[in-house]
């Protein structure tokens, strides 16, 4: 039988990285995510204070700060990031540790390519008059 891989992040389990406050955290990210936390850590703490408010409540968490470093206190919650024009649902999981909310949110769908639209070519102006 198979057993279950247990997640790490820097050789700590997410239990012991929950006990850590953003400072704490941060000494175990890579120098650009370190520098970021470190400048904004108020506002990653009054964000994961908000969030844990509000899913006691069990309202939806919307953001639109794109910005935020995600650290162990977020690993679970369900937040909505604006990508702009919508809020993308993403669930916080240990493997988006030290990376930003907009990576998992992007700015930018896939392109479809179809025919060409009425206008779009010689072409398709006669068929437009018609």
């Amino acid at each position: 039988m198979a057993e279950k891989k247990i997640f790490t992040y820097r050789g700590k389990t997410i239990d012991e990285l929950k006990t850590l406050d953003v400072r704490e955290f941060s000494k175990y990210l890579k120098s650009r995510a370190r520098r970021n936390a470190l400048r904004q850590f108020q506002d990653i703490e009054s964000f994961v204070n908000r969030a844990n408010k509000k899913t006691e409540r069990k309202k939806n968490i919307r953001t639109h700060k794109r910005d935020l470093i995600i650290v162990p206190a977020m690993v679970g919650m369900k937040i909505s990031i604006y990508d702009g024009k919508n809020f993308v649902p993403v669930e916080i999981t240990g493997e988006m540790l030290g990376h930003k909310f907009g990576e998992f949110a992007p700015t930018r769908g896939k392109v479809k390519h179809s025919a060409a639209g009425i206008g779009a070519t010689k072409g398709s102006k006669s068929q437009a008059k018609k």
